[in-house]
């Protein structure tokens, strides 16, 4: 087969493909692969350009006995870590005594997704691993040591009861997460009016700001603003929120709630609303703020657990703001407190 012909077929492959021939030497490359392996490839020895022991022992093999081999290749897009899964074949006909072909599929997001279910696995078993460690410790003191002992009993139940608490709410997160989750593709349709969602939501956590000494202001202004919008999972968004801002930015003593409209709202581009939830606490450090809806993030993970946090409760937030085609900024300054902002469109640009 003329190198012509081989490099217009090649061309017409959607993979990065090349073909080394008995010399061991890269007698084709299709663009793809060009970008991916290097621009200079075509007649260096493949060892020189590809590197990789798992895929050199695989192309080697395949030369000698002309079996089908799959091996990984890792290379690095500029942005992030990628992995490509190869099929190193045979073929014959091309070169004096035939020559393998390498094909690379992206398998980058498999990996990713793997990745990312081990982790959440890890963090779950983690999450879960302290409480019950607790519990059983407890349980066994009271068979114990405690078993005559009515003050130590009543001290380590009221422990025990505050960590069957927090494994409770970690549960009824990781539910809630699932559920937001499986309904993040399907938009709401109901006709709300936010306002009476942040006003309901402000009721319920009176009582919290009370306790934590905490002011909310509200700045609703007057128009009466309609959303299409599931009016349960928007209280979820602004409970979370709004009782975030009160424990982890009460020390600034209030908290502003404010609802703004725009004609054009530049991160929807079209018109759209924002609710900001301000405090005046001691801010987050910058550096947490890209990873701050990650699953189990914490940004002070010690005083998030003393708090009762989950760790799940922004990842919440994202994923529902998402399903309402919406957006969540977070800006922060150390020391000078915190804005999460929820953008959603109003109902008129919500078709």
């Amino acid at each position: 087969m003329g190198n012509d012909v081989l490099d217009a077929l090649l061309a017409a492959f959607p993979l990065p493909t090349l073909v080394i021939d008995q010399t061991e030497r890269i007698i084709a490359a299709n663009p793809e692969a060009l970008a991916l392996i290097g621009q200079h490839v075509v007649g260096r020895n493949h060892v020189t350009m590809l590197r990789q022991p798992a895929l050199l022992d695989a192309i080697e093999a395949t030369l000698r006995d002309s079996e089908t081999r799959t091996t990984q290749y890792l290379g690095n897009d500029g942005a992030q870590d990628t992995t490509f899964r190869v099929s190193v074949r045979a073929a014959q006909g091309i070169g004096h005594r035939g020559a393998v072909v390498l094909a690379f599929e992206d398998v980058t997001h498999v990996e990713q997704t793997s990745q990312m279910r081990r982790d959440f696995v890890a963090n779950v078993s983690h999450e879960l691993r302290t409480p019950l460690t607790a519990l059983m410790g407890f349980i066994e003191t009271l068979r114990g040591p405690a078993r005559n002992d009515p003050a130590a009993a009543d001290r380590f139940l009221n422990i025990m009861q505050d960590e069957a608490e927090r494994m409770n709410r970690l549960v009824g997160d990781l539910m809630s997460l699932n559920r937001v989750e499986g309904d993040e593709r399907v938009r709401p349709t109901d006709d709300v009016v936010l306002t009476d969602v942040l006003a309901s939501t402000l009721r319920t956590l009176r009582s919290l700001a009370a306790d934590a000494d905490v002011t909310i202001e509200q700045e609703f202004g007057q128009d009466i603003v309609h959303v299409a919008a599931d009016a349960d999972q928007l209280k979820q968004v602004f409970t979370n929120l709004i009782e975030n801002a009160i424990k982890y930015g009460g020390s600034g003593g209030r908290v502003t709630v404010r609802v703004s409209t725009l004609a054009r709202e530049p991160a929807l581009r079209a018109a759209g609303v924002r609710v900001e939830i301000v405090d005046y606490g001691p801010g987050i450090d910058p550096v947490h703020l890209p990873r701050i809806t990650e699953r189990f993030y914490r940004a002070d993970d010690h005083r998030s657990r003393a708090l009762g946090g989950t760790g799940l409760g922004l990842a919440i937030v994202k994923h529902i703001v998402n399903r309402h085609r919406g957006r969540l900024r977070v800006e922060s300054t150390l020391g000078k407190g915190a804005t999460f902002t929820v953008i959603l469109p109003t109902l008129e640009n919500t078709g």
